[in-house]
C-alpha cells in the first residue's frame, strides 16, 4: 500500500511485481493490474525475469519508458538475503536500478540513487548494502541482509 501510494503521489506510472495470491479475488486482481501489477508466481520458473526484458526492450523500441518496481526481499519474515529476479532484468536489459528506501527510521521515502548494474551481483550488492545501510524498514529485526539468496 505504502509503494501505491507513493507512485500515485509522484504521478509515476510504472509497473510493479506482487505475489500471485493478491491477485486471486477477481475484482482486487483487475484494480491490481489496472494500477500496474503483475502477479509473480515465485513457487515456480516461469521465464519470468526472460519475459519482463522482453518487454522492456519493445518498450524501448517503441519509444516508451517502462518503470519495473520489486522489492527484493519478498516477504515480510527473516530470509537469507534478497531475490535477484529484479536484479536479472536490470542486467539483462541493460537498465538502471533505482535504490528507493521506505525510511521508517526518518518517515521519509527516498530515491537513494541510481545504479547501472555492471553483472557482478557480488560487487553490486555490496553497493546496495553501502547505499541502503542507514535505512531502518517498519520491522527491522525482519530485515533481511542485503546480499543475493543462495
Amino acid at each position: 500500500p505504502l509503494g501505491v501510494l507513493t507512485k500515485w503521489a509522484l504521478g509515476l506510472r510504472l509497473r510493479w511485481w506482487g505475489k500471485d495470491s493478491l491477485f486471486r479475488i477477481p475484482i482486487l486482481a483487475r484494480w491490481m493490474r489496472w494500477i500496474g501489477g503483475i502477479p509473480v508466481d515465485r513457487t515456480h520458473r516461469h521465464g519470468m525475469v526472460g519475459s519482463m526484458v522482453e518487454q522492456m526492450q519493445q518498450a524501448k523500441q517503441r519509444g516508451e519508458v517502462f518503470w519495473l518496481a520489486a522489492a527484493p526481499e519478498g516477504t515480510r519474515s527473516l530470509a537469507s538475503g534478497w531475490r535477484s529476479g529484479a536484479y536479472q532484468v536490470a542486467v539483462q536489459a541493460r537498465v538502471p536500478v533505482a535504490l528507493v528506501a521506505f525510511d521508517f527510521g526518518s518517515r521519509t521515502v527516498r530515491a537513494r540513487q541510481f545504479l547501472q548494474p555492471s553483472g557482478d551481483t557480488a560487487l553490486d550488492f555490496a553497493h546496495f548494502a553501502k547505499v541502503l545501510a542507514e535505512v531502518r524498514g517498519y520491522r527491522p529485526e525482519l530485515a533481511s541482509p542485503i546480499r543475493p539468496k543462495p
